[in-house]
């Protein structure tokens, strides 16, 4: 086809494949996702026209849960209905929901085996510069004024040293953006989130839902999909208080998890401090160094950073029953996680292009991006320690609980391989792939070495 030729909207079988193979290639985060679906859909096949595009990124990053997966559903509902969208979905998260299965299983049965302690003894490494990135990415974006810079001071205070519940950061700075949108203060209007790119206005699906003869699809559309988001909702409502009801451990993943999949705004990266500080702490299901090695292979893998979550569940159902149990415990915090964004989708769907132009929602949006940044920050810092000190202590008074790392307990190995990864990504910006494999390689050499 042409770039003169008006573009065919594709068949359900060829939008089917096509999502696959961004559920197969998804690596390197929700920015690069997002990326890849726009060059896809929006560039090169002129599925979808480049404002309803951006319209549909706006409204997935005002909601809990992960964006790239949302956006995915959104677009496979909008061009072929309620199955198109779960199609898109879950084949999103299929492959990397498969493959994170196999390797927590191959973690939790050999993961104290020497050759693997080391390899992962790299890549935690590597993790502490991606987190840095992720920091200085998004802070570059959100901090513009004061009031956005204080934000952030106040929730990695709140977090890092009052150890307050991350729900309450997170929904406070939504209320004050919002507050601020509604009294028409400009405090977060510079900010957002940046343009995908500058495809072509109209797409396939542009010109038939915009046709004044597509009245009656249009209205039949919304319809099923408000039905499909109720039902999605139910059943998800239902599964959660059914494991909850049986308790054990599947019921506290599905309350641990259902709580997490209502509050992840701000991406992966905000969800993962209260994560590691509940996880760790509060149940005991690993260590905080289990925990980076999570985060580990969830960058390695293609499909959301959030999958995380299914390593997290799978050792903490292995360690209470087995091996399949651990399984069973993975699928189910998938489940929990991301049948939530299916219910946002369709019950939102139709509606996206009136929610996207709403200020003050932008403005909450842009008040959790930038609260997201020091929500980040105190996990680099949750993370770092444990990976660079042997030996961490506790300093109070009176609300505030600081860790105290002993400076003696600095490990010079960790050191050399995170001032690796660190230059490999700032100074010669070799992408995180590159930067994983030169950490691992090290890692592995110094561990094996001494």
């Amino acid at each position: 086809m042409t770039r003169t030729e008006a573009p065919a909207l594709p068949s359900f079988g060829e939008a089917a494949r096509l999502w696959l193979v961004v559920g197969l290639l998804s690596f390197g985060g929700a920015p690069g996702q997002i990326a890849m679906m726009h060059r896809m859909v929006v560039d090169e096949r002129r599925w979808v026209g480049e404002r309803r595009y951006l319209n549909a990124l706006n409204y997935c990053t005002l909601l809990p849960g992960p964006e790239a997966q949302q956006l995915a559903t959104y677009l496979g509902w909008l061009m072929h209905g309620v199955a198109g969208g779960l199609v898109a979905g879950v084949l999103f998260v299929l492959p990397g929901a498969v493959l994170m299965a196999l390797l927590a299983a191959i973690y939790g049965l050999y993961g104290q085996v020497t050759l693997i302690e080391a390899l992962f003894f790299g890549l935690k490494g590597a993790v502490l510069a991606i987190i840095a990135e992720a920091l200085w990415k998004i802070a570059r974006r959100a901090l513009h004024g004061p009031v956005a810079v204080a934000l952030a001071v106040a929730a990695f205070l709140a977090l890092f040293a009052l150890h307050g519940p991350f729900p309450l950061v997170v929904l406070g700075a939504g209320a004050i953006g919002f507050g601020a949108g509604l009294a028409g203060l400009p405090w977060f209007a510079a900010m957002g989130h940046g343009k995908a790119g500058s495809g072509p206005a109209s797409g396939a699906i542009d010109r038939l839902l915009d046709d004044p003869a597509s009245a009656a699809l249009r209205q039949v559309r919304a319809a099923t999909a408000r039905q499909a988001g109720l039902v999605a909702l139910a059943v998800w409502l239902a599964t959660v208080g059914a494991f909850a009801l049986a308790g054990g451990v599947f019921g506290d993943i599905a309350l641990f998890f259902a709580k997490m999949a209502v509050v992840t705004f701000g991406g992966a990266y905000a969800v993962l401090a209260w994560v590691a500080q509940d996880a760790v702490n509060l149940h005991g299901w690993i260590s905080a160094g289990e925990m980076v090695d999570g985060l580990a292979l969830a960058e390695t893998t293609p499909g959301p950073t959030i999958l995380v979550l299914q390593f997290v569940a799978h050792l903490a159902a292995f360690r209470e029953a087995g091996l399949w149990a651990g399984v069973a415990g993975g699928a189910l915090s998938v489940f929990v996680t991301f049948a939530p964004s299916f219910a946002w989708i369709f019950l939102g769907g139709p509606s996206v292009e009136r929610i996207a132009a709403r200020r003050e929602l932008a403005s909450a949006l842009a008040a959790i991006t930038a609260a997201v940044v020091g929500v980040i920050a105190n996990l680099a810092l949750v993370v770092a320690v444990p990976v660079l000190f042997g030996e961490v202590g506790r300093w109070q008074a009176g609300p505030v609980d600081l860790p105290a790392p002993v400076l003696s307990s600095l490990d010079p190995r960790a050191a050399i391989v995170a001032a690796v990864g660190f230059a490999a990504l700032f100074v010669f910006h070799l992408g995180m792939f590159r930067t994983l494999g030169i950490c691992a390689g090290l890692g592995l050499a110094l561990r094996l070495a001494t």
